[in-house]
C-alpha cells in the first residue's frame, strides 16, 4: 500500500481528488457482502466519500432467486463468487476543500438509464458516471448506453462527466451537447474546464410524475371539449 500512496503523493497535489470505481467488501456478522462502488480519495489515499451501487444488473451483478437458480448453474457475469449486494440509497458526494465546493451525484454503469429516478436529493452540481462497457463487446451496446447519458443531462439540466472503460467517455452539457468526447475503441481523456449554471428543469423537480400530470390534463381537456360540444 505504501508504494501506491507514494505514487499518488508524487502525482497529485494536496487539494486534488481521485474518483475511482472499485469492489468494496463489508461484513454483516459472519456474512461477506460485496459491493460495486465508487469512491473519492485524496492524494494520501484517504477515503473522502463512498457510494455502493443501488441498481444492480440482473444476471450481470446479481442472480434473482439466487438460492434456487444457483443450484442449476446460474452465475453472475461480473463476480463468480456470489452476487453483489446493492446499496441502500444514492446521495450526492459533498466535496469541499480549498479548491472546490461541489456536490457530485455518483452513477455507476447502467444506473444512468433510470429516467426520473436519479436521486431524491436534487442538490447536486454535476453527475459523475463511471462505466465498464467492455462486456458489450463490439456491439451497439456502448453507443446505446452513451445515448442514455445525453437524455439524463437534458432531463436534469446538469453536466454529466462520463468515464467509460472500453466505452464512450465524454463531457455532456445540460442541453445535451457533447463538449468533449473519447470515441469507442480510442484512448484519451476529457476535461471540464468551465460550466454554465442552468436552473433545474421541470422534469428534474417532478420526475416521472410529470407524465401523470399530463395524462390527467389530457383527460380533463377531453371531458371539457365534450361538454362544450354537447351544450
Amino acid at each position: 500500500m505504501s508504494v501506491y500512496k507514494g505514487l499518488f503523493l508524487s502525482h497529485f497535489g494536496d487539494d486534488d481528488l481521485i474518483i475511482m470505481g472499485l469492489n468494496n467488501l463489508e461484513r454483516d456478522g459472519d456474512i461477506n457482502l460485496f459491493f460495486n462502488s465508487m469512491a473519492v480519495f485524496n492524494n494520501k489515499l484517504e477515503l473522502i466519500e463512498n457510494y455502493n451501487k443501488v441498481n444492480l444488473v440482473p444476471f450481470g451483478e446479481f442472480i434473482p432467486f439466487e438460492n434456487i437458480l444457483s443450484l442449476i448453474g446460474f452465475k453472475t457475469i461480473t463476480n463468480d463468487y456470489q452476487s453483489f449486494s446493492n446499496g441502500n440509497t444514492r446521495t450526492p458526494f459533498k466535496i469541499k476543500n480549498d479548491k472546490v465546493d461541489l456536490n457530485l451525484l455518483p452513477l455507476i454503469c447502467y444506473e444512468i438509464i433510470y429516467s426520473g429516478k436519479l436521486s431524491k436529493d436534487k442538490n447536486f452540481d454535476y453527475i459523475i458516471n463511471i462505466s465498464e462497457d467492455g462486456w458489450f463487446g463490439n456491439s451497439i451496446g456502448p453507443m446505446q448506453h452513451f445515448a442514455h447519458s445525453i437524455f439524463r443531462s437534458i432531463e436534469s439540466g446538469k453536466y454529466i462527466v462520463r468515464s467509460a472503460n472500453n466505452g464512450i467517455s465524454a463531457v455532456i452539457n445540460p442541453i445535451g451537447i457533447i463538449e468533449q468526447k473519447v470515441e469507442f475503441g480510442s484512448t484519451g481523456y476529457v476535461e471540464l474546464l468551465g460550466a454554465k449554471s442552468i436552473k433545474s428543469t421541470p422534469f428534474m423537480l417532478l420526475g416521472n410524475k410529470i407524465f401523470l400530470i399530463l395524462i390527467l390534463l389530457y383527460i380533463f381537456l377531453i371531458f371539457s371539449f365534450n361538454k362544450l360540444t354537447n351544450e
